[in-house]
């Protein structure tokens, strides 16, 4: 075991300065608001904490997503192709309206005790609404043409690139599961409900406006 950790130490020393770079990049990117932190504040706030962590997870997962096309050199030709692009500029946008528009004629989603049935999502439901929405994103993948283009080194082993996406996955993991667990604190929710009508409102218009901002943004 000790052999095999040292021989893994010094098979990514050339590389820890890269590994630096990718860890505080990952922590950043994960903390840095904008449509996942949205979609994790209204899915945990109007429904519960599991359906955050669902959502966090899905987050989490799409990762892996822009992780495999950024190895196979795809994200070059995404970000170079103005349909491909486009493409996904434009699902990500319509998808962020769909659900800022479902979140405003979305009647008594905020609960303190339990929900009733048309108020709660599916493990899978909250899982596909994270996963949608951060690999629809466009500046996600935009990040990670820059990350795998001007950080990682082309001659980076293939099992140090499946880390730094490990990092990057984890990273995002933790801080959308910390976001839900901290907005459904009882504490919180207690006075969420007292402003209710205004969250419901506020939340989907952000959604509703980061989905234009995107399908307005040219890059």
């Amino acid at each position: 075991m000790d052999t095999w950790i040292n021989a893994l130490y010094i098979a990514a020393t050339p590389y820890l300065t890269q590994l630096l770079s990718v860890s505080v990049i990952a922590f950043f990117m994960a903390i840095s608001p904008g449509a996942d932190f949205v979609m994790i504040t209204r899915n945990s706030l109007f429904y519960n904490r599991t359906t955050g962590l669902y959502s966090a997870l899905g987050i989490s997962a799409a990762i892996w997503v822009h992780v495999a096309y950024s190895i196979a050199g795809l994200a070059v030709i995404i970000a170079n192709s103005v349909i491909l692009f486009s493409i996904i500029k434009y699902l990500g946008a319509a998808y962020l309206i769909y659900i800022g528009w479902k979140t405003l004629t979305t009647k008594a989603a905020l609960h303190i005790d339990k929900p009733s049935q048309h108020q709660t999502l599916t493990p899978l439901m909250a899982f596909k609404t994270g996963f949608i929405c951060n690999v629809l994103n466009p500046k996600t993948t935009l990040f990670f043409l820059s990350l795998f283009t001007q950080v990682v080194d082309s001659a980076t082993p293939l099992w140090l690139q499946l880390t730094y996406g490990m990092i990057i996955s984890v990273a995002h993991l933790l801080w959308f599961s910390a976001v839900a667990g901290f907005l459904t604190h009882p504490a919180l929710l207690k006075k969420f409900m007292r402003i209710k009508p205004m969250i419901e409102k506020a939340v989907g218009t952000i959604l509703i406006g980061l989905g234009l901002k995107v399908a307005t943004t040219s890059t």
